[in-house]
């Protein structure tokens, strides 16, 4: 029978937290920052159509507003998603955060649609809660450099799921904030929104920190040795010290002859298809997004607004705490089998959510929708980092968070179409084949797919018979 001791290093060592100390401290920056990033964008997202309403703008331009701010952010993600690389990622984040500070005190002094909409946009306020700006994709492809492939899963699942925690935190904190502000004497509801986006212009100033103190490690630069840094993870995963790494002789960093990245045929015979099939499945979560989900059980089951928000809570907490386990799964099943194996049962929940007549079995199919929908993401993430090359990681990334968010925006006004009368429940129906059809997809045209074969190129000057024969298959 195993000991404590040995238990405690078992659940560390799954845990993934030795990979993220293996990463070094730009690693925990990074999951730091995004995570008072994602913080801000929860508090901002919860009040941001109520401060408008409350400053008697009509509906229209409300939604007016939430359009423009969307499509902005996803033209300047691409701009810098795609130079980021030229002018340097520390750079463009560090350029980013100031923005990100600026906005938030325009938002906290002024009341001018036309200023706030500018400031939105330039300062990416997120409208819906979701990081739709450049960061995420710079940060991810930051990532995946200072990780190796046995490491770099495990890093990408605590930097999601402390995401998920800190958007969840924050659009708790918001409401409460602005409760407590308003029992203030002379404080009216709409001094108390201003109030609160101070608080995004604070986890700015945080994310200045943050990009800041980020290493040259960040940068795009040759490949240190995949083999040694699975050897150094393999030391601290077993409790040992890892060496430090040795210096880089007599290799130059890559030159850039382009401000844009550029992206080989053979990534874009690859990603081509992975972009068409994860714009089939944003397009099926923009249909059956939360709040058109959370309005059809509303609709359904008339219950009070506190139950409802009691039940998403619950969902999201459930899946920050299943995030940590997209890990371990993924070392033992490979990359494309925990995507797979993960999302099905969520599509599967979402294609019977119209059958559930009473709230208990509902709940339960929320719960399972949502506790598993975004076990997939560290594993996609990767995956994407396996299977193209370095420099062309962050403009990857970035075009693919730019046609995620195009596919997603579309999906509500089909449910529009579809849930005309009583037909609600056709919605759901139509976005879980779309989401077990994307499933398929993946599982089908990347199972066998070859991984890391650049990295391993990189590192050893040329591929080895063994690292030829790599496959997805093997964990």
């Amino acid at each position: 029978m195993p000991s404590l001791h040995q238990l405690g290093r078992t659940a560390l060592r799954e845990s993934g937290l030795p990979s993220v100390s293996a990463a070094g401290r730009d690693a925990v920056l990074i999951i730091l920052a995004r995570s008072c990033r994602m913080f801000a964008y929860g508090a901002s997202s919860l009040i941001l159509a109520l401060f408008f309403a409350e400053l008697g703008f009509s509906d229209s331009r409300i939604g007016l507003f939430m359009s423009l701010t969307l499509a902005g952010d996803v033209v300047l993600s691409l701009l810098l998603t795609l130079v980021a690389d030229r002018v340097g990622r520390r750079r463009t984040l560090l350029a980013g955060s100031v923005l990100m500070i600026a906005s938030g005190t325009v938002f906290a002094l002024c009341e001018d649609f036309w200023v706030l909409l500018v400031a939105a946009v330039v300062g990416v306020i997120s409208a819906t809660g979701g990081d739709f700006g450049p960061f995420r994709a710079i940060e991810e492809s930051m990532v995946s450099e200072l990780t190796t492939p046995v490491t770099r899963a495990d890093v990408l699942v605590w930097y999601v799921t402390l995401a998920s925690l800190g958007s969840s935190v924050g659009t708790e904190m918001s409401g409460r904030i602005i409760e407590g502000l308003r029992g203030r004497e002379g404080w009216t509801l709409v001094h108390a929104y201003h109030g609160c986006f101070w608080l995004y212009a604070v986890m700015g100033l945080v994310n200045v920190g943050c990009a800041a103190m980020l290493s040259e490690r960040c940068e795009l630069k040759g490949m240190t040795g995949a083999k040694q840094g699975e050897g150094e993870t393999e030391r601290l995963l077993n409790g040992g010290q890892a060496d430090a790494p040795a210096p880089d002789h007599g290799k130059e960093p890559k030159t850039r002859t382009s401000w844009v990245s550029q992206i080989s045929r053979e990534t874009l015979s690859i990603m081509a298809v992975l972009w068409f099939l994860l714009m089939v499945d944003s397009l099926a979560d923009g249909m059956a997004n939360m709040s058109l989900t959370t309005y059809y059980m509303d609709q359904k089951f008339h219950l009070p607004k506190s139950a409802l928000g009691d039940i998403v809570s619950a969902s999201y907490f459930l899946s920050a705490l299943s995030n940590i386990f997209a890990g371990p799964l993924a070392r033992y099943l490979g990359l494309v089998n925990t995507m797979v194996f993960t999302h099905i049962p969520s599509s599967a929940a979402v294609l019977v959510f119209p059958l559930a007549q009473t709230v208990p079995l509902t709940f339960a199919l929320l719960l399972l929708r949502v506790g598993l929908n975004n076990m997939d993401q560290a594993p996609r993430t990767a995956l994407i980092a396996a299977v193209v090359r370095p420099e062309e990681r962050t403009a990857v990334m970035g075009i693919t968070g730019m046609l995620r968010t195009l596919a997603s925006t579309t999906g509500p006004s089909i449910t529009g179409l579809l849930a005309g009368g009583n037909r609600f429940w056709i919605a759901f129906v139509v976005a879980g084949a779309l989401r077990l059809a994307y499933d398929v997809g993946v599982f089908a045209m990347f199972i066998n797919i070859r991984l890391y074969k650049h990295e391993a190129a990189e590192a050893a000057g040329e591929e080895s018979p063994e690292e030829s024969v790599s496959r997805q298959t093997e964990p």
